[in-house]
């Protein structure tokens, strides 16, 4: 399997809260909802519909996964969320318990097992595992080289500061351009693919 991440991204490199005002307010951030003017149903809408014909798994942190089981599940009716309603899921947590895990199917795995589990994941045969949003699990496993490859759907906005997807640990990690698409509303979805 890959591990491919996917994120809204700003211009200057922040995947902070772009689904809503109160999704992560952490650090005083106040431009939740950042990325919806800028979703173009057609381009990005088609670039998400791609990631789920080929998404075997989900990987989340907690807070994305809590976000996404109230924004998603159990809705039907178009093609992502037919895919992330049943879709083996697997939640990054140290706090939720099984009986937490109620979007199914969900398995939890502990904060000091993501590299070890991920990597195991990798070894097995089958489609992508995704990682959406969850910029602290992102980072984790970018800096463990564990990340096949980057979806960044980036938007043209600047916000000044957030949360972001990158390691800070000073380490240099190449990325072959694969494909670009622009949307109408100027975000460019660029598929990158890690250089080994």
């Amino acid at each position: 399997m890959r591990l491919i991440i996917t994120a809204f991204i700003s211009l200057d490199g922040v995947t902070q809260a772009p689904g809503g005002a109160e999704e992560d307010t952490d650090g005083g951030f106040t431009h939740g909802g950042w990325s919806g003017p800028f979703f173009d149903p057609e381009t990005m809408g088609g670039a998400w519909n791609d990631m789920a014909e080929g998404g075997d798994a989900l990987l989340q942190g907690r807070r994305t996964y809590t976000v996404s089981a109230g924004a998603w599940g159990p809705q039907s009716g178009d093609p992502f969320a037919d895919w992330i309603n049943g879709v083996q899921k697997y939640v990054v947590s140290d706090t939720l318990t099984e009986a937490d895990a109620t979007w199914n199917p969900t398995a939890i795995i502990r904060g000091a097992d993501l590299a070890t589990k991920v990597a195991e994941l990798r070894a097995q045969p089958g489609g992508d595992i995704v990682v959406l949003g969850s910029s602290q699990v992102a980072r984790a496993l970018l800096s463990a080289d564990q990340v096949d490859g980057l979806t960044l759907m980036i938007e043209p906005i600047v916000l000044g500061g957030g949360k972001s997807i990158y390691p800070a640990d000073g380490l240099a990690r190449t990325f072959d351009l694969t494909s670009v698409a622009t949307s109408k509303t100027g975000v460019q979805i660029c598929k990158y693919t890690r250089a080994r």
